[in-house]
């Protein structure tokens, strides 16, 4: 289920693509902006602020409401606050609006590309596909409302409706010339404590989108070689059940939890002397 919610939560993130060229499997770390110390502003400055920070959250959204459809390379690298650990996967999208996407996860054996993992959605279920599990989980997307980060993109959601948004100076994410935007969400989320979007200033497409948790682990995507204009099949959005052997177990996510077993009964007490 927490695989699901993750999925649900980045999904918006298909449109959010780079024109970089494909990393290597080592890919070196964004450049960072240097700054000055941040001073407290006065009040017009911060209402200058806040007004571009708005104005880029529009022109994102406009951006992204124009497109239909994009397959591209993805690499997302997750950091671990507590062990400081990090590990990166890489793989291929898809994104078809209305609202199908999937995502193969890939891993190398030796000369070989195999598909370690995928997210199938044809807009009305999702299924997370396990292979090294052997392990098949489905969701029916009808009962579960998709978070505005993913519904702003088939224009039914409002980013600056869901998020506060604010001019980020530290220089941490972004290289120069960036405009880096952190989201805060009006209501608290179990999912993410704050969305950090780099953005080109000259079209408004997002280049980098970084997902900061409760606990301060950070989920960062980038997407490499965007295709705009080829069309993907209806086909691949679709998972057929039969399609894996018996030996994998096909997991329903909306089934109720098993009822706990009925506790014991107690010990009775020693008679009394």
């Amino acid at each position: 289920m927490i695989l699901f919610m993750r999925f649900l939560t980045h999904a918006w993130l298909f449109f959010h693509v780079s024109a970089a060229p494909a990393p290597t499997m080592h890919a070196p770390a964004p450049a960072r902006v240097t700054t000055a110390p941040l001073v407290a502003a006065p009040a017009g400055a911060a209402a200058t602020a806040q007004s571009k920070a708005d104005g880029v959250v529009d022109n994102v959204q406009k951006f992204y409401a124009g497109i239909k459809q994009v397959t591209a390379q993805f690499r997302q690298t997750v950091t671990n606050s507590t062990f400081g650990s990090k590990k990166d996967s890489d793989g291929t999208v898809w994104l078809k609006k209305p609202g199908k996407m999937r995502w193969d996860y890939l891993e190398k054996k030796g000369d070989t590309t195999q598909v370690k993992k995928s997210f199938i959605s044809n807009g009305s279920y999702l299924y997370m596909v396990e292979h090294d599990n052997k392990q098949v989980m489905k969701k029916n997307l009808a009962n579960d409302l998709m978070p505005v980060a993913v519904s702003f993109l088939y224009g039914k959601g409002d980013l600056k409706a869901e998020f506060n948004a604010a001019i980020d100076a530290t220089g941490k994410y972004g290289a120069k010339g960036d405009v880096v935007l952190k989201m805060t969400p009006k209501k608290p989320s179990a999912q993410y404590k704050n969305l950090i979007l780099v953005v080109d200033p000259s079209n408004y497409r997002v280049k980098q989108s970084i997902i900061i948790d409760s606990s301060n682990n950070v989920n960062q995507f980038q997407f490499f070689a965007p295709d705009f204009q080829s069309e993907a099949k209806d086909s691949i959005f679709e998972f057929d059940e039969r399609s894996v052997n018996k030996t994998y177990r096909i997991i329903d996510a909306d089934a109720p939890a098993p009822a706990a077993p009925p506790a014991a009964p107690a010990a009775p007490a020693p008679p009394k002397k």
